[in-house]
């Protein structure tokens, strides 16, 4: 039996409807609609500045491609740095090329990426749903503050989760559309797209995931026929046309990076517990439980909602399926991130938009009413949270800017401040002073260890960059001024005759003048 899609004319009244009929026209389109939501997310991504280490690190890579013209290979203080593909830094450096470096700016990709997150889902929803689940998807989504944090969070996270839900969303469209003899090949090809784009935004998961989703709702569905549409031979090719070249060409360009992109940084990762942020089994089920607040509740609420058929109830499966995949995937490694689980959130906020359209009937206030609060407090936890960073280095880089004169080296002593490059706008890489030779330094995940890998794709730079702190004397000696980045308790007697030109609770920013210390460079600068 075929199925269509929901008839616009049967739909139950939107949380919409009592608006202008021009203005409700517009809302049945996707567009106006995830226009509003980009705009809502953007009202307060300006407001906190760079969060460390992840915005600072990913956003300066991308400034890292800008300042140095160099756009295919992704590089951190001037080394390739293949911890993630490229996706996320050519959009980030697009939009520092157009905007600027200002934080709105800087999180461009991940509103794009919720955007696409909200476009994909409602037009999903409207067409095998109704328009007012389509409306109280968009709701919900704009109002879950682990969506909106991620929204507005610079990192690789939301890019891929928008692609990897897009996939996931467009092949069941496609499918679904092919039982109902409607056009579906234009949708597969889409949900390919997407797959290939995840694999550029963050690896293997942007493959692994939607293909999982969906290979579990064929045989769930028991729809064989399916499987023959999804692997579709147009379908592959776009995504080798899209995916393949970049992974080729640094693959030829740096032997080494198969196996440290794809068995280092995906398959070790994922096995082995010497990664950070270690997290129990329970991690992601109570986070995603307590960030999607308040609308977790209203999953219990879909115990009462009518029984469904065909393509509505085909819907509903793949949704919790989606759901359960998403979270038992990353449940299973040690190292757990909050950021990772995004993308099960557009399978919670359909889950739940189903309940606040049946519940919208009723009482209809209802759900405008918590959609209003929480954004009201979504705002406002920004605003107070992201004010005052004292982590932040953009205090110690606009002092640098505003008094460094050109030419006057910049170096980093035991710490490495992601975002300073790009606040500074700083023109060349920074050296990087401590001990390289400690083995405890590839045992751990860290800055220096990223730092370390990178550098053996390109040893020569690596020579320039990770430079042995017993150097630190003769590089203040060696200039009229230099400039130094150091821990805030950092004491250690060259120091001592640096002036401080500004502090934060954990960092500070020196300013050594070999003029004033001429005597002491001569006697030989002292670190002990």
């Amino acid at each position: 039996m075929h199925h269509s899609p929901t008839d616009a004319n049967a739909n139950p009244p939107t949380l919409l409807s009592n608006a202008p009929s021009r203005l409700t026209l517009l809302l049945e389109d996707p567009l106006l609609p995830c226009l509003l939501l980009f705009a809502w997310v953007l009202i307060s991504a300006w407001i906190r500045p760079l969060g460390m280490p992840d915005e600072g690190r990913y956003t300066g890579v991308a400034w890292e491609m800008v300042r140095s013209g160099h756009w295919l290979t992704p590089t951190l203080d001037g080394l390739p740095y293949f911890h993630k593909p490229p996706l996320f830094y050519w959009l980030t450096a697009i939009s520092i090329q157009l905007f600027g470096t200002s934080e709105l700016a800087l999180r461009v990709a991940p509103m794009l990426g919720a955007t696409l997150i909200a476009f994909a889902g409602f037009r999903l929803l409207r067409r095998w749903a109704s328009l007012s689940v389509a409306h109280g998807y968009l709701i919900v989504l704009g109002t879950m503050p682990y969506f909106y944090g991620g929204a507005q969070f610079a990192n690789h996270d939301m890019l891929v989760a928008a692609f990897i839900s897009a996939a996931i969303v467009f092949a069941a469209d496609a499918l679904l559309s092919s039982d109902a003899n409607m056009p579906w090949k234009f949708s597969m090809l889409l949900a390919w797209a997407c797959i290939a784009l995840g694999l550029l935004s963050k690896g293997l998961i942007g493959i692994v995931l939607p293909g999982g989703v969906i290979f579990f709702w064929i045989l769930l569905q028991r729809r064989w026929q399916w499987l023959v549409r999804l692997l579709w031979w147009p379908g592959p090719l776009v995504f080798l046309l899209i995916a393949a070249p970049w992974f080729v060409l640094m693959q030829q360009a740096f032997p080494q990076f198969f196996h440290y992109f794809f068995i280092h940084q995906h398959f070790e990762r994922f096995a082995e517990t010497s990664f950070n942020n270690v997290q129990p089994w329970w991690f992601y089920p109570t986070a995603l439980a307590l960030l999607c607040l308040p609308w977790t509740f209203a999953l219990a609420g879909r115990v009462k909602l009518p029984a469904a058929d065909g393509a509505r109830a085909a819907l509903r499966q793949l949704l919790w399926l989606w759901l359960i995949v998403i979270v038992v995937f990353f449940s299973l490694p040690a190292s757990k991130l909050v950021g990772y689980a995004l993308p099960a959130v557009p399978a919670i906020a359909m889950l739940v938009a189903e309940v606040v359209a049946e519940r919208s009937l009723r009482w209809r206030s209802l759900p405008v009413a918590m959609a209003v609060i929480t954004a009201i407090s979504l705002v406002t936890v920004i605003y107070v949270l992201g004010r005052n960073d004292p982590y932040s280095s953009k205090p110690l880089a606009t002092a640098w800017r505003e008094q460094a004169a050109p030419g006057e080296p910049l170096i980093s002593l035991g710490v490495y401040r992601f975002d300073f490059p790009l606040y500074g706008k700083v023109p060349e890489p920074m050296p990087v002073l401590m001990d390289w030779s400690d083995p405890a330094i590839v045992k751990r995940d860290s800055w220096p260890r990223e730092l370390a890998d990178a550098a053996r794709f390109d040893p020569k730079a690596g020579q320039h960059v990770l430079v042995n702190q017993s150097e630190l004397p003769a590089m203040l000696c060696a200039q009229a001024v230099t400039w130094i980045i150091t821990a805030a308790k950092e004491n250690r007697p060259p120091l001592a005759l640096a002036d401080t030109i500004a502090t934060t609770s954990y960092y500070k920013l020196l300013r050594f003048d070999r003029e004033r210390n001429m005597t002491s460079c001569k006697d030989g600068l002292k670190q002990d």
